[in-house]
């Protein structure tokens, strides 16, 4: 059921769903239409449990209550105050931040951290999700069109602490092979009767020591210690290769300092000329202006990224959209065939679109693009009249395990062609390979989103989704994480993303654009 009373320029006239208090000095000097009043009422009106349930029942209640401490937090996100400490200040110092308060005690900077780390953390997606389906209720938002993208923000984490998988796999092969001959050297050294494991040599060696080993200079050392220690020191090298690679996953490189954070370009490098720095993959699904749906990733592309963040979105939202407006960055026909499988309608740029439309891609005959194409036959022809005819069909699997069916094509003869220089850079026959559903899914998708509709949502998508992100950036300046780690980056995300709905809000209900989903298009 809609509700109006959430919809007005002076917030002080809001019937109160808490108690009532006599007007206080900061209550005066606060304007009506200060969106900290209608951080209040929003605040007021979710529900808590999950919160409360977040702390333990043993030990001392908090001195300022977990609403307190949130609606001051959220209130630093809004005014671009994202440190506990600064927060924390501001509770002593601004009117704001003391009428939100009440008469509770301003938390110092260890009790903001704290509750935001263990306990604000198990329920602040609840709470955003919360606010979302407020949106919902006021029709702000509702579940129509849907505008997704991405970005990286660095990580708190030290960009020289990298570990990279490639060393790390090359390091730990060398070492084995060190291992293996160390070993070898061992049973003969000792006459062992048979071959032993690194770790069942070590306990042998252990088993011989009989007397303290030496330590300190001019302590000339055994035999036996040289090898235990060496043996000891191989092991431990070891154990660290395997747990890197624990850590890697499915990515190439990871950070010491905060290990879910991956090293990627950031967008900040103008000049495509710095290192990569530590960060996140962060996504943000935009309706009506408002961020319906936060996720982050240690993935460094945006396709890997899109049916986590929808499938986790839905969930929380209890609720699907109708339509979902993409760039280029997600084309995949894992991402397509999702769509279709769900029987929803997805506009997604085609990664050769740009390029598709320039005079040199369409001038040049030899892309497969532009070869006269036989659908009954199968086969290409290509400008020098030859036939590339199917050889045989086969899988592939991408890194997400989804698995697609490939054609593989292969030109009659290429021998004596004079156009082969400028076709292809293989000794033999011109070979190509293609999946012909991608094809499918990617000419139906050019269809939608060259459509009035289709650009109408691409203009929408570059406003709300690509605007959300130049606003966080920018306007609140929030370009790098303060904590480390998925669950507290998470957390970190959301109470943007919540402070941004909220000033969102309160833009919208000021300069009367309640309800517009859409910006039209201009016409001249």
């Amino acid at each position: 059921m809609k509700k109006e009373k959430i919809i007005q320029k002076d917030y002080s006239t809001y019937p109160r769903n808490y108690q009532l208090k006599i007007a206080s000095e900061t209550d005066i000097l606060i304007a009506a239409d200060d969106s900290v009043r209608l951080l209040n009422e929003v605040m007021e009106e979710l529900d808590y449990t999950n919160l409360y349930r977040a702390y333990s029942r043993k030990g001392r209640n908090p001195k300022t209550s977990p609403e307190a401490m949130f609606k001051v937090i959220i209130y630093g996100s809004m005014e671009g105050n994202y440190t506990s400490s600064g927060v924390a200040r501001s509770c002593r110092r601004d009117i704001n931040y003391m009428w939100l308060l009440g008469d509770e005690p301003a938390p110092d900077d260890d009790a903001l951290n704290r509750f935001r780390g263990k306990q604000l953390s198990q329920a602040v997606e609840e709470l955003f999700y919360q606010f979302a389906k407020k949106l919902r209720e006021i029709d702000e938002i509702k579940y129509e069109h849907l505008f997704v993208d991405g970005t990286k923000i660095e990580a708190n984490a030290n960009k020289y602490s990298f570990v990279w998988k490639k060393s790390t796999t090359k390091y730990q092969i060398r070492l084995e092979e060190k291992l293996k001959a160390f070993l070898a050297q061992l049973h003969n050294r000792y006459g062992w009767l048979n071959q032993l494991t690194a770790a069942k040599a070590h306990k042998k060696l252990s088993a011989l020591q009989t007397e303290p080993f030496v330590t300190g200079r001019g302590k000339r050392k055994s035999q036996l210690q040289r090898d235990t220690e060496q043996l000891t020191e191989m092991l431990a090298r070891m154990k660290k290769y395997e747990d890197y690679q624990v850590t890697f996953g499915g990515r190439n490189s990871f950070s010491k300092t905060d290990s879910d954070a991956t090293f990627m370009r950031m967008k900040d490098d103008h000049m495509h000329n710095a290192q990569l720095k530590p960060g996140y993959n962060v996504q943000l699904a935009v309706e009506g202006e408002y961020i319906t749906g936060v996720d982050i990733s240690s993935e460094r592309s945006d396709q890997l990224t899109l049916i986590p963040l929808m499938e986790r979105m839905e969930e929380n939202l209890g609720a699907k959209y109708e339509d979902v407006t993409l760039d280029a960055g997600y084309e995949s026909e894992e991402n397509y065939t999702w769509f279709e499988k769900q029987n929803r309608i997805c506009y997604i740029k085609p990664q050769n679109y740009e390029r598709s439309k320039s005079k040199k891609f369409k001038s040049n005959m030899h892309l497969r693009e532009n070869m006269l194409y036989d659908e009954g036959k199968d086969e290409y022809t290509c400008p020098g009249g030859k036939k590339l005819r199917a050889v045989h069909t086969g899988g592939r699997k991408s890194t997400s395990g989804f698995e697609s069916e490939i054609t593989y094509y292969e030109c009659e003869s290429c021998l004596g062609c004079p156009m082969k220089k400028n076709c292809t850079r293989a000794r033999g026959n011109r070979k190509m390979s293609l999946s012909k559903t991608f094809l499918r899914q990617r000419e139906e998708s050019r269809s939608r989103i060259t459509s009035p509709a289709g650009i109408l949502l691409r203009m929408n998508r570059s406003i709300q989704s690509e605007g959300a992100f130049g606003v966080i950036k920018e306007d609140y300046g929030f370009r790098r994480f303060l904590l480390r780690g998925n669950r507290k980056v998470r957390t970190e995300l959301l109470i943007v993303a919540l402070g941004y709905n909220i000033n969102k809000l309160h833009n919208r209900i000021q300069a009367n654009r309640i309800g517009s989903q859409l910006f039209e298009k201009l016409t001249a």
